[in-house]
């Protein structure tokens, strides 16, 4: 007899369809798992068969092959230890022959019969809805499989559970989704004293979703100012939150199955590898870009990073995508993220200060900034100088204005961008914004359209330079609540272009 019994395989954040087909016959005792399995497959052999013996049930002294089609489709993973169990008693007659076939069956086992939980499970969950089928899962990822909707979710901790309630003599409750504690404190702008302008920079950039970039000393407060800034950018819609889930349940994140509608911040370090980054590895893993999915990537002291690390990330910031290209393996995941990175502008970082900054000035300040190349450069939109804060800033009290009352000027600019790009959801907000969209949307009046001409001329911006100074200044305009783009928005957008790093 052969069994069969649905499973998936995960190639990014799809979840590829895998039947599991397990036949017992008779022959030399043995068991074979075939179809371009990887190890953490091949070793499910011994945790299956110590996982049936935990239940009472001894595989019978026959000739066991578990087929995993389509053969041609690599393997990976944990997860194929509970179907692999499925199909093996429906195979010897524990389970009834049409125990599996409406169900997508994911797991790990233990070796006691505990099933332990395994990631991808709601892309898996996504599928099964897909091929109206129920979904088998661990009982840690039953509310992470409720969030795909209109499935049936059945999430056993045990392997005895499963089979009585495939028997029917156990009902098992369905999981309920939960959203993550989203409540906890967040850090404040109105723990940074001073820094006005730069306070102004994040404004700018959470109501748009402009890339940033802060430079200045050590100690000035960059890293203090990033992490402030998904604190004042607006939660996820829910379709954004499905995908930023995937992405996490995906890469093992996703704690508790508890969904989030903050946005994410991670900050890697410098010493990050391009894999680490961008994705790949051996099973092209999503990286620290994807995991910022609709979030803010924080690159703290940017020219520590690797050169090519860095220059990995300029299509992700151009295209919204991280293609991940390898002999075994070619997947994209989404990773349309705010970049916002922050560095001193030397290596000693004091160029500006004349009693401590080092003798190569300011040869040591074109060396740093040549560690970044000028098409990265170009795609950050806003450059924004953080000077050291003065005595007299750190004395004064807290100031009066905190995140939330700057989250919500920022919560209604966006609003004004979701009705402008109402019919192009994939622009959604400013920083987005290119070509006749733009042209339509930020379009100045004459003496701003003058103001940016003369610009053009004598600063030599280029073509991209010039969009982005439209795309800044319509930003400004709608956290002014003004229709047009004008004169005075320009040049406050002109005024975070590129700052060249020379005393």
């Amino acid at each position: 007899m052969v069994a069969h019994v649905t499973t998936v395989a995960l190639a990014g954040i799809q979840a590829v369809p895998v039947e599991v087909q397990v036949s017992v016959a008779s022959g030399m005792p043995s068991f074979a798992v075939v179809g371009l399995a990887d190890k953490a497959v091949a070793e499910s052999r011994e945790r299956v068969r110590a996982a049936l013996g935990a239940i009472a049930l001894a595989l019978p002294p026959k000739r066991i092959t578990v087929n995993l089609a389509p053969a041609d489709l690599v393997k990976e993973g944990s997860h194929y230890d509970l179907p692999i169990a499925v199909g093996l008693m429906v195979a010897i007659g524990a389970l009834p022959a049409d125990a599996a076939e409406e169900h997508l069956v994911l797991g790990e086992l233990g070796l006691d019969g505990r099933i332990s939980p395994v990631t991808g499970v709601l892309p898996a969950a996504i599928a099964a809805g897909r091929a109206e089928k129920s979904l088998i899962c661990p009982a840690a990822n039953g509310s992470e499989a409720a969030w795909a909707g209109q499935v049936e979710v059945v999430a056993p901790d045990h392997l005895l559970a499963l089979v009585n309630h495939l028997k029917g003599t156990q009902v098992l409750a369905p999981p309920e989704p939960r959203l993550a504690d989203d409540t906890a404190d967040a850090p404040d702008l109105q723990d940074i004293k001073g820094q006005e302008a730069a306070k102004r920079a994040l404004e700018i950039a959470a109501a748009g979703g402009h890339n940033l970039l802060m430079i200045g000393p050590p100690g000035a407060g960059k890293s203090m100012l990033a992490q402030r800034l998904a604190g004042i950018l607006p939660p996820l819609a829910p379709e954004e939150a499905l995908e930023t889930s995937l992405i996490a349940s995906v890469a093992g994140e996703l704690a508790g199955g508890r969904v989030s509608r903050r946005r994410p911040f991670r900050d890697p370090h410098h010493s990050a590898s391009m894999a680490a980054l961008v994705g790949g590895g051996m099973k092209a893993k999503p990286g620290e870009a994807a995991l910022a999915h609709n979030g803010v990537l924080f690159l703290d002291e940017l020219p520590e990073f690797q050169r090519q690390v860095l220059d990995a990330l300029r299509q992700p910031v151009e295209s919204g995508e991280c293609v991940v290209a390898r002999a075994n393996h070619h997947v994209t995941y989404p990773a349309r993220f705010q970049l916002v990175a922050a560095m001193n502008p030397c290596r000693c970082g004091y160029l500006s200060d004349p009693e401590r900054a080092c003798t190569r000035a300011p040869r040591c300040a074109a060396d740093y900034q040549a560690r970044i190349s000028g098409p990265m450069f170009d795609r950050i939109d806003l450059h924004v100088e953080v000077p050291e804060v003065a005595a007299a800033d750190l004395a004064l009290p807290p100031p009066a204005e905190g995140s939330a009352e700057v989250a919500r000027r920022v919560a209604a600019a966006r609003a004004i961008q979701a009705d402008r790009y109402a019919d192009t959801p994939d622009v959604r907000v400013n920083a987005r914004a290119d070509g006749q969209v733009l042209e339509a949307a930020a379009k100045p009046d004459a003496a701003g359209q003058q103001l940016l001409s003369d610009a053009t001329d004598r600063l030599r911006l280029s073509a991209r330079g010039y969009h982005r100074v439209l795309r800044v200044a319509r930003t400004i305009a709608d956290l002014a609540g003004t229709g047009q783009v004008g004169r005075v928005h320009l040049a406050e957008a002109l005024g975070y272009r590129r700052i060249v790093l020379e005393r």
